[in-house]
């Protein structure tokens, strides 16, 4: 099939077909690619844990690496997935090729920076990501490799993006899911058989991530994209800076207000013990599948949106977020009763000999289990926000989480309770954004209604 007739077939499924069928074709390749991803962090956790508690502490210090890696990647990549879905949506394909490539090479240079100066300033870097002295040459060990990638990780991160805004969800999977797969199977030959131990974790995640890098340019340089990813293209007008900073910053204010919480949280963790600091970072790499889920499913109606925003088709607007609403809140109500019954079990998969690590892991699980469908109906509307443009109401929502409804809590709350404290801030995080996402939500809606209409779209 030529180009031209790719993208006409993608704008007939974008503006056309039923949101019930288009959403989840967007959404379940999404999905599935997050959740291969997800075990591409969890791998890691895994295989580790059996070195030790130590170890497991030192791969969980090093999460926030990988957050901060992707902080200026995630702005650059959803500010251009929103802006790129209204320019494809408006026919504009030319400057959504040149919204792709400066997103692309503003995230390379980023990434370069962040690698070199990582690897000159690593073990103060380590330190202030939360490790202590029992699992600082772990961390640092885990560090120095997935640093030498973190160019390719960032601008991996825009490719992904952008495909999705195309519509090409499954070329995204692709790219991110065999990276994901290569990494379970590299992880037990470079920790075990070469006995390289945490490093050998790193340099199995750091060959991962460059072949996910090489997947996902496939598309843009062999015309399977309908985008171009070229130095011609790279024209950072005022217009398209202005446009990816106003929706993604509230994705970098998201990434940079995350990795504030992880550094909090693992140094208050790391104080009370190795075991509670382990827990912790267990316990958030297991959410990572029921969160992967939600933002899967978020990323994939949020192009679907901003195309039809983009074509004047705010009926379907409308029925995209309902449809979405729904189904999101549905999914992770299962979700959160199949993980907080069998917290205990999956606790255990990572630490057998470890009391301490599996009861604060579990109960961490639990509480957030109860807070899931908040989490992933807010997720929803953040991502809602996202596609239409509203930059200061995704801006809110997403520096909400673990911002201004986490930071102000975690110390009262680890002072109070300790390690049951630090074991219960996100879920309660999670219950007080709900109070920010419901009169936003009203206000937006209210305005995509009043557009839908004066088009005279609204059939009731």
């Amino acid at each position: 099939m030529a180009a031209a007739d790719r993208q006409d077939a993608r704008k007939n499924m974008m503006l056309e077909q039923p949101i019930s069928k288009v959403i989840p074709k967007m959404a379940i390749p999404t999905i599935v690619a997050f959740l291969i991803n997800s075990i591409y962090s969890l791998a890691d956790t895994f295989f580790v844990s059996s070195l030790g508690t130590n170890a497991t502490a030192a791969v969980s210090v090093n999460s926030s690496l990988d957050q901060i890696i992707m902080m200026a990647g995630s702005m650059l990549a959803i500010g251009a997935n929103s802006y790129i879905a209204r320019l494809l949506g408006a026919k504009r394909e030319d400057e959504a090729n040149k919204v792709l490539s400066v997103a692309f090479f503003i995230a390379l240079a980023f990434g370069t920076i962040l690698a070199v100066f990582g690897c000159i300033f690593m073990e103060p870097m380590v330190r202030l990501l939360g490790a202590t002295e029992t699992c600082l040459q772990y961390s640092i060990d885990y560090a120095t490799y997935v640093l030498l990638v973190a160019p390719f990780m960032a601008t991996s991160f825009v490719m992904n993006q952008c495909l999705r805004a195309e519509g090409s969800a499954v070329l995204s999977m692709i790219g991110m899911g065999f990276g994901s797969i290569l990494n379970c199977v590299l992880d037990p030959i470079f920790i075990f058989t070469l006995d390289l131990g945490v490093a050998g974790a790193s340099i199995a995640t750091a060959i991962s991530k460059l072949v996910s890098f090489a997947i996902l340019i496939f598309p843009y340089m062999t015309h399977r994209s309908v985008l171009r990813i070229s130095p011609k293209y790279f024209q950072p007008s005022r217009e398209i800076l202005s446009q990816i900073v106003k929706i993604g910053s509230s994705s970098m204010f998201r990434s940079g207000l995350a990795v504030v919480a992880a550094i909090v949280l693992n140094n208050i963790a790391g104080s009370i013990s190795d075991a509670v600091l382990a827990g912790i970072g267990v316990t958030n790499k297991i959410m990572m599948f029921p969160f992967s889920v939600i933002l899967g499913f978020g990323s994939g109606f949020q192009p679907v949106t901003g195309f039809n925003w983009g074509a004047k088709r705010f009926d379907r607007v409308l029925e995209s977020y309902w449809f979405s609403a729904k189904c999101a809140i549905a999914i992770s109500t299962v979700m959160a009763v199949i993980l907080g019954l069998f917290a205990n079990q999956v606790i255990l998969l990572f630490s057998e000999a470890d009391a301490e690590m599996q009861a604060i892991g579990a109960l961490s699980i639990r509480l957030q289990c109860i807070a899931l469908p908040i989490h992933a109906w807010v997720a929803v509307v953040n991502m809602f926000c996202s596609g239409l443009g509203k930059a200061k109401g995704a801006l809110l929502l997403a520096t909400a989480r673990q911002g201004s409804c986490f930071l102000p809590i975690v110390y009262p709350l680890a002072w109070l309770f300790e390690a049951n404290g630090v074991a219960a801030v996100q879920a309660v995080a999670d219950v007080l954004t709900l109070c920010l996402a419901a009169p936003l939500i009203r206000k937006v809606l209210k305005e995509v209604k009043t557009k839908a209409a004066e088009h005279g779209q609204l059939t009731a």
